[in-house]
């Protein structure tokens, strides 16, 4: 099996997009920051944006002393349930950035909950964080790659959105609603040449995943970061990361929701 057909199913015909203008959503931590700092290695502008100015002012300084640029990284905080600022914080990024060409929402937010815990308001914000931000932040760049005819949108989701587990049923619902919501996202614009990329990571080592002990095919984030870029670079339609993660998730699907029921599948 050829090497990208081990972590992604489904490419756009054309060439590999070159990117110089970019942003990440969630950019101060985990996937986000490690994709924002191998984006700028590469010779992307990115604009990175998330709650803590602090961690995104800190990553800038580190990336424009790495580059040698004073604008390769540019630093907007922001939060993503704030859905009322994004048309306008979004504008101006792209006036900042003279353009764009790709944009990667890597925020993502899940709570630790036990077992017998049913919390609305831990629930909503993990819907705010992971689709309503998503939602509009997305939005904003489909509509400006579909009148350029170009440009690529990256949402990173997870395995968990792939079935209905008992350990995280709002997390897991929140990342099935981003699945459904980027293939659509993709029906729309693809056809106008433009790009959507679903990822679907396992367990990969995040301030999010701290302290939840052992799990099965972690991964640094360095690495998945090079996994999203590689499969985005491919135009890639849905990459599991890593690429193991596609025929197990395969199996997963198959399983019947009565037995699926009685296993112990967090």
């Amino acid at each position: 099996m050829p090497q990208s057909a081990r972590y992604h199913e489904g490419m756009a015909s054309g060439a590999a997009p070159t990117w110089s203008r970019a942003i990440v959503v969630g950019a101060s931590s985990g996937m986000g920051e490690q994709v924002a700092r191998q984006l700028a290695a590469a010779g992307t502008d990115v604009a990175l944006v998330a709650r803590s100015e602090a961690a995104l002012a800190a990553l800038a300084a580190e990336i424009n002393a790495q580059t040698g640029s004073a604008t390769r990284a540019r630093v907007y905080p922001h939060d993503v349930t704030c859905y009322g600022e994004t048309p306008a914080l979004f504008q101006r990024i792209c006036r900042d950035l003279g353009g764009l060409d790709l944009i990667v929402y890597a925020a993502g937010v899940m709570y630790q909950i036990t077992p017998d815990e049913y919390s609305f308001d831990k629930d909503k914000h993990v819907l705010d964080v992971n689709v309503h931000g998503a939602v509009a932040w997305l939005n904003e760049a489909a509509q400006r790659f579909a009148a350029d005819g170009r440009g690529t949108i990256v949402g990173i989701s997870s395995v968990a959105g792939d079935r209905g587990r008992r350990g995280q049923p709002v997390y897991g619902a929140s990342k099935a609603a981003l699945n459904a919501y980027l293939e659509s996202l993709r029906n729309r614009v693809g056809r106008l040449g433009v790009s959507v990329v679903t990822v679907k990571p396992g367990p990969v080592a995040t301030p999010m995943t701290a302290g939840m002990g052992k799990m099965p095919l972690m991964i640094p984030a360095e690495e998945a970061a090079r996994l999203i870029l590689d499969a985005a670079r491919k135009r890639a339609r849905t990459a599991y990361v890593p690429g193991a993660w596609r025929p197990i998730m395969a199996v997963i699907r198959g399983i019947p929701s009565p037995i699926f029921q009685k296993m112990n599948l967090p």
